[in-house]
């Protein structure tokens, strides 16, 4: 499958305390079968609290930005997720 945009998802954990890993795998497993997961980075914000940054490619047909913040939100750990980039790929 081709891809030709990649959308970035900021993802709160809801504590300091939250195991990255196994938010990662968490993650992983909820992005839609017609998308990709291209990684995922950890960004530092402040008192210990480490947000990811979510890389997931996508057909801009599908309209599935949606879909990701829908599916990322369901995961218990989760305390907000926010769309912070959408682009093309060139």
């Amino acid at each position: 499958m081709e891809y030709n945009v990649v959308t970035i998802a900021k993802v709160m954990p809801v504590s300091p305390e939250t195991d990255r890993e196994e938010l990662k795998k968490d993650i992983e497993g909820k992005i839609p079968h017609n998308m990709k997961l291209h990684k995922i980075e950890e960004e530092p914000i402040a008192f210990g609290l480490v947000a990811l940054n979510v890389f997931v490619l996508l057909n801009d047909a599908e309209g599935g930005v949606e879909d990701i913040e829908k599916k990322i939100r369901e995961i218990n750990d989760v305390s907000e997720v926010d769309i912070v980039d959408v682009r093309r790929l060139l």
